[in-house]
């Protein structure tokens, strides 16, 4: 496309993108009353990968940000890894688990107590392959707009590991503290 062409374009807001390449498979949004957790059942085996995108928050006291886990299949075994990459705003650390009863890739939840809603994407890559075990990777941050007891907005780059080869039937978010806060929204999208 000529220059010219791609600058109507873009001015007329049409810049050509990809159709269908991810469909929005369920969204579940936390009403008035707080919920422990979070789940997507019978996802279909159609797609290539899929993805969540979330806003949320936790019912926790006295923190500003919060964790979420997360299981695969309502499985409670000791079979779940993770690798996660933290920066602050003024360093970065770095930490990994294995032989888990459910990824913890500290997800950042805000707080009832800072106000704030956390963001994330999560990626389940080749969920349907049953020739191999299961990769998990997510990007994840809150900003709390300072400091609460100590503790401020994170970012996280983190991967996790479900060692089944089992296909992803099912996702069960839980915060590690608390409850899901009114608001809160997870989607679902199946990726082709």
């Amino acid at each position: 496309m000529p220059i010219l062409g791609i600058m109507a374009s873009a001015m007329s807001a049409n810049l050509w993108q990809p159709q269908g390449a991810y469909d929005a498979l369920s969204t579940i949004t936390v009403g008035a009353t707080s919920v422990s957790s979070i789940t997507f059942a019978g996802i279909p085996n159609t797609y290539k990968h899929l993805q969540v995108r979330a806003v949320g928050q936790s019912s926790r006291g006295t923190y500003g940000n919060d964790q979420m886990t997360m299981r695969i299949n309502g499985d409670t075994g000791s079979n779940y890894s993770a690798h996660i990459l933290t920066g602050d705003g003024t360093g970065a650390s770095a930490s990994g688990v294995s032989s888990q009863t459910s990824i913890n890739l500290s997800f950042k939840l805000g707080t009832t107590v800072s106000g704030a809603f956390g963001v994330f994407i999560i990626d389940a890559l080749d969920y349907a392959n049953v020739s191999k075990n299961k990769t998990i990777r997510s990007l994840a941050g809150v900003d709390i707009n300072g400091t609460i007891a100590g503790y401020g907005g994170e970012v996280q780059l983190s991967s996790g590991g479900y060692y089944s080869t089992n296909a992803i039937n099912s996702f069960t978010f839980t915060p590690s503290n608390g409850n899901f806060t009114q608001y809160t929204q997870f989607t679902l999208y199946g990726v082709k």
